[in-house]
């Protein structure tokens, strides 16, 4: 059983899906590694390190040559994966929903259409026994860390409470909304900074999550659709009624932030609108609002990917691609996820995993030369 770790194409990616820590623990499953040269260099691995752990480091052709499976963070370009074995598995974050002619569901024709069994790591199931495999969790919590530095950095002032002999400089005021695993993170960091921090969401079980913290939860009350319990963790659709209200609540605690972050996301669909125009133009110039839903199509109005704007005075900042700016823990986190997940599959008698249904059918997008993700055929 060979196992292939690419360096990443895409633009801006500087992960890596396997580290010198978990390289050691595939080969003590009997694996063979190999690492594409210069594979981690841009979280911090050097090929030595690599080398020293057990991995035989060389060129493209070298490490895909016979593998049985490719892992990657983002899903490799199927025309540069020549000489890999017939129905080799690809397992990396596959985004089959994305746009554009190189990425989403055309990548993953391809991989049909070559014969690869594709697995997307990001459809792995909310169920207990796959926590510790979970990619979207591992690097969403470093987002919501960082979500807040990048707020930080671009405020003009503190965030604690200062008292000086020249006078009190008053705490930042940070709210967060959408309360998952960025969500809480953010609140944790921005506590830990000193900002005065609140929260909200459309689910009325983080109420509790959002005091566990420190934080003010705000919330809609009396109003049907307070529920928001989606699938799979995630908040499902609101009301009208309860979009409304909130809108109202949010508009009059918005003018009052510092510090807006929004974390909200619906897998497969665009990200919902959570700032209008209008609510940032409430917000007082020198305050701003970090958008981690950017590259789904943002919950701000006017936030541009890859981009800091100005809109009266308030910065809109929509890094992309925010936990490849925490390479090298989030190079720690992804690939013991994806060692997670091979690790509780491994069939010590064949010598390779063994996928069961209910993990396996769901991350599975294709199979035998055909698309079988029913997420993908409805």
């Amino acid at each position: 059983m060979k196992i292939a770790v690419l360096k990443e194409q895409a633009d801006g990616e500087r992960r890596v899906s396997a580290t010198p820590e978990t390289v050691k623990k595939f080969i003590a499953l009997g694996a063979t590694l190999a690492v594409e040269a210069g594979a981690g260099d841009t979280a911090s691995i050097a090929d030595a390190a690599y080398s020293d752990a057990g991995a035989l480091v060389g060129d493209r052709a070298a490490t895909l040559a016979g593998a049985d499976i490719v892992l990657g963070v983002q899903g490799p370009d199927p025309a540069g994966l020549g000489g890999i074995s017939a129905g080799a598995w690809i397992v990396a974050s596959l985004n089959p929903f994305g746009a554009g002619p190189d990425g989403g569901r055309a990548r993953i024709d391809a991989y049909a259409a070559a014969g690869y069994e594709a697995l997307a790591m990001e459809f792995m199931p909310r169920i207990t026994r796959a926590q510790s495999m979970d990619i979207l969790s591992s690097q969403s919590n470093l987002s919501g860390y960082k979500a807040v530095l990048d707020a930080a950095a671009e405020y003009g002032r503190a965030f604690p409470m200062m008292m000086t002999a020249a006078g009190t400089i008053s705490a930042a005021k940070a709210f967060v909304m959408g309360v998952g695993v960025a969500g809480l993170q953010a609140i944790a960091t921005a506590r830990r900074l000193g900002a005065q921090v609140s929260a909200t969401d459309v689910r009325a079980a983080t109420r509790e999550q959002i005091q566990s913290l420190g934080a003010k939860p705000i919330f809609v009350e009396n109003v049907a659709g307070i529920e928001g319990e989606g699938t799979g963790g995630y908040a499902g659709e609101m009301s009208p009624e309860y979009q409304a209200a909130q809108a109202e609540l949010v508009s009059g605690h918005i003018a009052k932030q510092d510090i807006v972050i929004t974390t909200a996301l619906i897998p497969g669909r665009p990200a919902p609108r959570l700032i209008s125009a209008a609510q940032v133009a409430s917000m007082k110039p020198g305050s701003v609002i970090v958008d981690l839903a950017v590259e789904q199509g943002g919950n701000v109005e006017g936030s541009v990917a890859g981009e800091v704007v100005v809109v009266n005075g308030v910065k809109i900042v929509g890094h992309r691609n925010v936990p490849s700016r925490l390479a090298a823990d989030a190079s720690a986190l992804f690939s013991r996820n994806l060692y997670n997940f091979l690790n509780a599959f491994w069939d010590k008698d064949a010598g390779r995993p063994a996928l069961d249904t209910e993990i396996g059918d769901a991350i599975r997008l294709t199979q035998g030369g055909k698309i079988v993700n029913p997420r993908l055929l409805a």
